[in-house]
């Protein structure tokens, strides 16, 4: 693999670049309500409805927002679990399966709400999604896939080869079969999301402030957090930094284990691609989108890396994994031509045992929240768990909505 100007590695992804980064104070507030930390999806929508809801509240990030899983991603927000929904039914139980289908439905909607109401400019749309069947075994799991998602009212067809090709604006390769195509699946600038999310919370009066936390201590009903800016007391503190969540809480480290996930982008061109895209060339999968301004973005070949990248904590870019990314499209799609990389870059996920996210207290002697985990499939929780995680706090009462997501499920 040859590098050049527009070819460069670097933590920097497409999402981080084309956004600009927010001012985070270096002022920390003496005492707050709520203290969250991680400013990624997940903690710029808890600080969201927490400070809607009057509650003071900080938000604490030591880098900048989204510089972490969510600006590294592939920009999808894809209803349901991180597994094929049969999968997902026979690991978790079909009740279960049905719930988490339902409640990243339900944050759909509320998506659609939020982004309206604070006026937030993400590229937000909601094309669908594309998996390609690469042979008749793969048809034939798409097959099964579309008969559970519909048997439980939830939207999936199973296309022939024709009706895939009438998605991608170039010819398709011999061994693609046919796919399967959910509806309304959205795709959004990741970056920008967050970005709008944390202005909102601020707009409602959370405080966002750049700072690391260093060690969180347990003191009578609140917390005391040291900061690299200094102390902060907290009533309440939860923390959504996914796969850095054993840095914090040492008790889950064998429970949250951090997985790199690498990414290219393509340089700009005319519409290709029209919906979100996957395909699963390796045991891990691949996934693609083609931006607003026709940049390709494209992730995946995990498992050409040793150990799959599983328990690795550097987000750089490796030789392996970016080669094979780029022998994707030539596969699929052998008369697609002026395929240019111009960035790389990879991400730390979180994966649970069980592939689904925690939202828990991890001990009742502590008022701590921890939210992580989502196995390379936060998005379409973001809004609905923050929510929920809100709603917990302020009542006093967890949410039956939660319970699937409890600790104990990994402790017995």
């Amino acid at each position: 693999m040859t590098t050049t100007a527009q070819d460069t590695y670097g933590p920097e992804s497409y999402w981080l670049r084309t956004t600009a980064p927010s001012s985070l104070s270096a002022d920390l507030p003496a005492g707050v309500d709520v203290a969250v930390i991680g400013g990624g999806l997940m903690g710029t929508a808890v600080s969201y409805w927490l400070a809607k809801a009057g509650i003071r509240t900080v938000l604490l990030e030591r880098t900048r927002l989204a510089y972490g899983a969510t600006g590294r991603n592939g920009g999808f927000m894809v209803s349901g679990p991180a597994e094929a929904y049969p999968r997902a039914m026979a690991r978790l139980g079909h009740e279960t399966a049905r719930a988490v289908m339902t409640l990243t439905l339900d944050n759909r909607q509320l998506l659609r709400r939020v982004l309206a109401e604070e006026e937030i400019d993400c590229d937000y749309r909601e094309p669908g999604s594309l998996s390609l069947a690469l042979g008749e075994e793969q048809l034939t799991e798409m097959k099964r896939t579309v008969e559970a998602l519909q048997a439980d009212s939830f939207a999936a067809t199973l296309l022939d080869r024709e009706q895939v090709q009438e998605f991608i604006g170039t010819p398709l390769g011999p061994e693609i079969v046919g796919g399967k195509f959910a509806p309304e699946q959205g795709l959004v600038h990741s970056a920008r999301l967050v970005q709008g999310l944390a202005t909102a919370a601020h707009r409602h009066g959370a405080q966002c402030c750049l700072a690391t936390v260093l060690q969180l201590m347990p003191d009578g009903e609140g917390v005391r957090i040291l900061t690299s800016q200094g102390m902060l007391r907290a009533a309440t503190v939860v923390v959504a930094v996914n796969a850095w969540t054993g840095e914090l809480l040492p008790m889950l480290a064998g429970v949250i284990t951090p997985v790199r996930g690498q990414v290219l982008a393509y340089a700009q061109m005319p519409p290709v691609f029209q919906t979100g895209m996957s395909a699963s060339i390796s045991t891990t999968g691949e996934y693609w989108q083609q931006a607003v301004d026709g940049t390709i973005v494209l992730g995946g070949c995990r498992d050409t890396a040793p150990a799959r990248d599983v328990g690795v904590r550097e987000s750089q870019p490796t030789i392996d994994v970016q080669t094979a990314l780029e022998q994707i499209f030539p596969r699929l799609f052998p008369s697609l031509r002026g395929l240019r990389v111009v960035q790389r870059w990879a991400g730390l996920m979180a994966f649970t045992p069980d592939y689904l996210p925690i939202v828990d207290r991890p001990s009742d002697k502590a008022n701590i929240w921890v939210v992580g985990g989502f196995s390379g499939h936060g998005m379409p929780f973001g809004l609905r768990l923050g929510q929920l995680i809100a709603t917990a706090i302020t009542s006093g009462a967890m949410p039956e909505a939660l319970q699937p997501y409890r600790l104990a499920r990994l402790l017995t």
